[in-house]
């Protein structure tokens, strides 16, 4: 059986298109990015966390579990735009990405028991358009910034914000469905 260790509901929903049959697992992993690790592994370590911890609190009532677990953060230079703490901080990063172009990095692990484990990155590049304060503030008061890595929903209203998509659409989402999709044949799922 397939299982998705994962609370957002996008990565559900994405991972629905792909046809596969799965099962929801709610795994609670730090988020925190340690001292001189680089964007790329943080999100690596992140997103395996989570499937390990989704197979180690499923591995005793299947034992022939195979577990997702992904893990998407918005990356401008060397600085990593997690989920808004609050409105304030999400103004705080529309503005620093206005106008800019930033990538976003998402990772995928597929963990089965029997400790095999296999893993697929995709990192796009997206240019948001210039801003202004009011646009901003407009966006924030929505309320769709909330737990959106970056303070934005490329499928959502912050589409308007995206003036280029270099990438995987899916991926800026929240799951790589390409990548995502490949690692699943390699388990045979």
């Amino acid at each position: 059986m397939l299982y998705l260790a994962s609370q957002s509901p996008r990565r559900k929903q994405l991972l629905e298109q792909l046809g596969v049959a799965f099962e929801l697992l709610h795994v609670g992993v730090p988020e925190v990015r340690a001292a001189g690790e680089t964007p790329e592994d943080y999100v690596n370590r992140v997103a395996r966390a989570k499937a390990m911890a989704g197979l180690d609190s499923i591995r005793a009532r299947d034992p022939n579990a195979l577990v997702l677990g992904a893990d998407t953060e918005v990356v401008l230079d060397d600085r990593v735009f997690g989920k808004p703490r609050d409105i304030e901080d999400a103004m705080e990063m529309l503005r620093a990405l206005s106008g800019r172009t930033h990538r976003v990095i998402s990772v995928v692990w597929c963990v089965a028991s029997g400790r095999k484990e296999a893993s697929a990155r995709s990192i796009s590049e997206v240019r948001f358009a210039i801003l202004s304060n009011r646009e901003v503030e407009n966006y924030v008061v929505t309320g769709e910034p909330s737990g959106k890595a970056g303070a934005y929903a490329i499928q959502g209203r912050g589409a308007a914000f995206v003036e280029h998509l270099s990438g995987s659409y899916s991926g800026v989402m929240g799951l790589p469905l390409f990548e995502t999709a490949q690692l699943l044949r390699q388990f045979g799922a």
